[in-house]
């Protein structure tokens, strides 16, 4: 691979106006840099002195960016004096069994498409809505199309919370907001779950590929994230609830949430030892039990 000699611009990309830029959000914004192809294997970065000067914030804050982004192993050669640069090996770092916990929208795309590759592609969801996963069959889907991935069959289980209990999160810290919030939520669950539905059945008409999407309710607010993978791989992530502002209906409300895109995925696969294949055993177990049992009819409407 030919390593670009010069240092990768930030992309074209004009100075953040933000005066409070953290170094969690320079991280996410290189990271997303990264896996879009817009900084490249091999390539070096733009020097901490301009990256501050892109992000508005100090150097302190760019290298505690850059280290989150090495420990990743989306960059080496981390240090105060050269450029980083990105690691000439992205692919192993995003999806390799070694893999670090990523975020669920860094991590849980490559690993959705490898599981494409497969003749039968079976993923399992459980989550509180299916807008991580409607992200990651992005790319999967591109390359069907592009004629790089062509599966047989594809079967997607999504469970969902139901619309008819009452939501640990996310709620209003305010309770006389409690209706609009919930309103907010079902309609969005409702939208990603009938995107992602709408997407993978057209695979039959375009490809003749036999595709079958079901969901079903849950009676409780799930606290973690689950998606199995081909049953040979588990990813699992906890919804970390956080006070935070978010706009509805014109109007800032406040609110405990979670932002299950931002939820760090760890990966356990079957056959890298004795811990990690009985953990995709037991979710596995765990998921079906719920399918099963507990779980009840659920559409997507209002």
């Amino acid at each position: 691979m030919v390593v670009d000699p010069k240092p990768a611009s930030a992309n074209g990309r004009k100075r953040s106006p933000r005066p409070q830029t953290s170094h969690h959000e320079v991280a996410d914004e290189l990271r997303a840099r990264i896996r879009s192809g817009a900084l490249r294997p091999g390539q070096r970065m733009p020097t901490q002195a301009q990256l501050a000067d892109e992000f508005g914030v100090e150097r302190g804050a760019v290298r505690q960016a850059l280290r989150t982004l090495q420990s990743e192993r989306l960059l080496t050669n981390v240090s105060k004096g050269s450029p980083a640069t990105v690691a000439p090996d992205l692919g192993s770092a995003l999806t390799g069994p070694g893999a670090p916990p990523l975020p669920t929208t860094v991590a849980l795309g490559p690993r959705t498409t490898a599981a494409f590759a497969a003749p039968h592609v079976e993923i399992d969801a459980l989550c509180l809505t299916a807008v991580s996963l409607t992200l990651a069959i992005g790319e999967p889907l591109r390359q069907i199309h592009a004629g790089r991935l062509k599966p047989a069959k594809v079967d997607v289980r999504v469970l969902l919370p139901s619309r008819h209990i009452a939501l640990a999160f996310p709620s209003p810290v305010d309770a006389s907001a409690a209706g609009r919030l919930r309103r907010h939520w079902l309609a969005q669950r409702n939208a990603q779950g009938q995107v992602l539905r709408h997407n993978l059945l057209a695979l039959r008409a375009t490809h003749g590929i036999d595709v079958r999407v079901t969901f079903r309710a849950l009676p409780f607010t799930p606290p973690v994230k689950l998606y199995l993978l081909n049953g040979a791989e588990a990813l699992f992530a906890y919804y970390t609830v956080t006070r935070r502002e978010e706009e509805i209906d014109h109007e800032s409300l406040e609110l405990y949430d979670a932002e299950g895109t931002r939820s760090m995925l760890f990966a356990f696969e079957q056959g890298a030892g004795l811990r990690d294949t009985t953990f995709v055993e037991q979710s596995h177990l765990w998921f079906n039990s719920l399918w099963e049992t507990i779980s009840s009819e659920l559409e997507l409407t209002s």
